[in-house]
């Protein structure tokens, strides 16, 4: 009797165990709303928060300078991370860089098809253009409009909308090599006299004057754009805006073919078979004692050869100094198409390259000058002589021609330097091509 007394107490103390484990199971997984079950505090403070599933999306991007592709794949890299770890946005970055001479037609192409792409780099001298057509948004109300430099802000305004975020702003003329200057005992140029004796002196000294690389067109349309906006700038600063009127002529300004003229002939040979990266690798290696190409061609000079000693001065025009400017511009800017399905990441990306911690970097990595407030480096020695120009009223502003003449400028160069064509025929049909623009343009509005 005992032992049946102890078998049916040690059942039911089995039974009640069982029984409160099963109660403490339940407690622990059960959710709300589970019958009359509710979730213990304790254990739902243990239980690890599951993360939404993050938002995928694409951004294309075409930008026009090839040669800053490692830098710009880099910031994009760094773009992606930063929206999945602070939005929880999946962002797949696809970074185009057609060549120089291809961007533009690629763009139009792709704006007028059905390819837009959702950020593109355009010229500051083509916004007006661009936003008449509808291919731009207004970043006037996105934090990046309070960072740039209001000097800056203005070359990328119209009507006082922010049309787009600048990416270049340069001062710009020739660059040349120090150390062979100051070895053939030479100073920098202010006259075209002076410009035809530096030659002279460097051939003396077996030295090539210009290191010529003509192969993308662009890079003699640099030519024009120094030599026009000397002139104009300093002899007749109505001559663009008749040309606008249909009352001024090349012709009026023909004599900047004699500076022309004296870089093709001092300068190395097969120009038309060499492009403009091949061109300032050379330049860093000394086959030449001075290029005419902007700043920006600073990164592959300077990665080419680190210890390149570079100086940057104004090109003469003429023996007038007045002409003897310096090329200030805002070049290359960053636009944000209105129509993108993924517009409010497009308008994050165009924030974030004026990020307050990471844009330095970036900007610094291209030798692009500071262009706005989160801006805090120092910027290279080439850079900083340009700016002495500027400092001393030895500038002008990058002119405003239509892209057609300024296309159109690089093709004749290259004809006019292999002999095809005549300093004449140049000016005929620039004149031509300036009217034609100037009806496409009348007919728009």
């Amino acid at each position: 009797m005992k032992k049946m007394k102890k078998i049916i107490s040690l059942m039911v103390t089995l039974c009640l165990v069982l029984s409160l484990a099963a109660c403490g199971k339940k407690t622990v997984n059960s959710t709300a709303g589970e019958g009359n079950i509710t979730k213990a505090p304790e254990a739902a403070s243990e239980q690890p928060t599951e993360k939404a599933e993050p938002r995928e999306a694409e951004l294309s991007i075409m930008m026009s300078f090839p040669q800053y592709m490692d830098q710009w794949e880099t910031y994009c890299k760094q773009f992606e991370d930063k929206m999945l770890a602070e939005e929880n946005i999946k962002v797949k970055v696809n970074l185009e860089m057609p060549s120089s001479d291809q961007y533009d037609s690629v763009l139009q192409a792709r704006l007028t098809g059905d390819d837009a792409p959702d950020l593109y780099t355009i010229h500051s001298n083509n916004i007006k253009t661009y936003n008449e057509t509808g291919y731009l948004t207004d970043l006037s109300g996105e934090a990046l409009a309070g960072k740039i430099f209001d000097n800056v802000k203005k070359t990328v305004s119209v009507d006082g909308k922010l049309l787009a975020l600048p990416i270049e702003s340069t001062a710009w003329g020739v660059l040349y090599n120090k150390d062979i200057f100051e070895e053939c005992g030479l100073a920098v140029p202010n006259t075209l006299d002076e410009l035809k004796n530096v030659c002279k002196v460097l051939k003396e000294k077996g030295y090539t004057p210009f290191l010529l690389a003509y192969q993308e067109q662009w890079v003699p349309q640099l030519m024009t754009a120094l030599t026009i906006g000397g002139k104009v700038s300093g002899e007749l600063p109505d001559w663009l805006d008749r040309m606008y009127a249909d009352n001024g002529s090349y012709s009026e300004i023909s004599d900047i073919f004699d500076v022309i003229d004296v870089i093709m002939q001092n300068g190395t040979e097969r120009a038309m078979e060499e492009g403009s990266e091949a061109g300032s690798a050379d330049f860093a290696n000394g086959k030449a004692a001075m290029y005419l190409q902007g700043t920006w061609a600073s990164n592959t000079i300077m990665t080419t050869n680190p210890e390149m000693n570079m100086g940057v001065y104004a090109l003469p025009i003429n023996n007038n100094e007045a002409c003897t400017l310096i090329n200030l511009s805002t070049s290359t800017t960053l636009g944000v198409y209105p129509d993108s399905e993924n517009l409010d990441i497009a308008l994050k990306f165009a924030n974030y390259v004026l990020d307050d911690k990471d844009s330095s970097a970036l900007f610094q990595a291209c030798g692009f000058n500071p262009i706005a407030t989160v801006h805090d480096y120092e910027t290279s020695s080439w850079v900083k002589e340009a700016y002495q120009y500027v400092e001393a009223g030895r500038s002008y502003q990058d002119l405003v021609l239509p892209s057609a003449v300024t296309d159109e400028q690089g093709k004749l160069l290259q004809v006019y330097y292999v002999g095809g064509v005549t300093k004449e025929e140049i000016t005929k049909t620039l004149d031509d091509k300036f009217k034609e623009a100037n009806k496409l343009s009348k007919a728009a509005e």
